[in-house]
This record gives structure tokens, C-alpha cells and sequence, in this order.
């Protein structure tokens, strides 16, 4: 009932009703000059990060990987000590689920397809269907034992098998 009042007060008093009607328009004007102005964007900050997140986890990733590798070549019998470095491609990729639908008419077939969108009506956002980790394309193998044409065979089946790329693009050399 007050809020009532207090509007009813602002109609019959005429330089109230001015004020506040310039003030409104004052403040309008500001947001829109605001949104015009040179200064730091909250986008701008995220993008960077989100690359920095990405490079991150790809280190980690090959990281990670040439440990597990180097734990797992060590137990070969004659290999002895193990240095392992890995080449990879790309960042870690999103895939999106889609839906679509195909409409066929007399001469012609329409499809349409658009992303899966998850979250309330204020944040929206494309729901991810599957992780893709980077691609490790190429293995450098150095150990001790690999003097025996034997044990380099075995590190070169066991690299090509734990990391499924072909011996071609693996190199296996002695440690010093």
C-alpha cells in the first residue's frame, strides 16, 4: 500500500516526477557510454585461461603418460634404465552432442541439426558428449639394455602396443 502512495505522490507532484525521469535517463545513458568505453571485458580474461587450461592438460596428459610408460618399460627384462619422451597433437577437444532432424518432401531431403543445450533459462550451456585426449604421434626411447637386438624389439612392440602408433614412428637408442 505504501509503494502506492508513494507513486501517486510522484504524479501529482510534477518536479519529483521530472527528477526522477531525468534521473532514469541519466542513468541509462551511462550504461550504454559504460559499454562503449576501452576497459578490461570479463571475456577477454576467460579466453586466455582457457587456453592456458587446455596447453595445461595436454602437458599433463603427455606427462603423465611418458611416467606410466616408463614405470611400465622398466619391468622388461633387460631394459634397465628408461628415459621416455613423447610428441603429441593438439589440445584436449570437446564433441557436443547434437540432435537433428531430416525432413523429406517430393525432390528434396532437409536436415537440420543443433546442440544439445543443458542448465536453467539464466546459463545455458552445449552438453559435452565425449573428451577426446590429444594424439601422441612419435616416442623416443632411450635405455640402457638396448645393446641386444632382442630387448630393442620388445620395447618396440610394447611402445607400439601401449600407445597404439605403428613402430615407424617410434625411435629406440641407447642410454648413456
Amino acid at each position: 500500500m505504501a509503494i502506492r502512495d508513494l507513486i501517486g505522490s510522484f504524479r501529482s507532484d510534477k518536479k519529483a516526477l521530472t527528477a526522477v525521469t531525468v534521473l532514469g535517463a541519466a542513468g541509462l545513458v551511462l550504461i550504454m557510454l559504460s559499454s562503449l568505453l576501452p576497459g578490461d571485458s570479463g571475456d577477454e580474461e576467460k579466453k586466455p585461461a582457457a587456453e592456458n587450461s587446455a596447453s595445461a592438460q595436454s602437458e599433463d596428459f603427455c606427462a603423465d603418460t611418458e611416467r606410466r610408460l616408463t614405470d611400465f618399460l622398466r619391468n622388461i627384462e633387460g631394459v634397465g634404465e628408461v628415459q621416455v619422451y613423447l610428441t603429441i597433437s593438439g589440445d584436449e577437444e570437446y564433441v557436443y552432442a547434437t540432435e537433428g532432424k531430416t525432413s523429406i518432401s517430393e525432390n528434396k531431403t532437409e536436415e537440420e541439426h543443433s546442440y544439445v543445450m543443458i542448465g536453467g533459462s539464466g546459463s545455458k550451456t552445449a552438453l559435452v558428449e565425449t573428451v577426446r585426449s590429444p594424439e601422441i604421434t612419435g616416442a623416443v626411447i632411450a635405455c640402457s639394455g638396448c645393446d641386444s637386438a632382442a630387448v630393442q624389439e620388445k620395447v618396440y612392440k610394447a611402445v607400439s602396443t601401449a600407445l597404439g602408433i605403428p613402430t615407424s614412428q617410434i625411435y629406440v637408442t641407447k642410454l648413456k
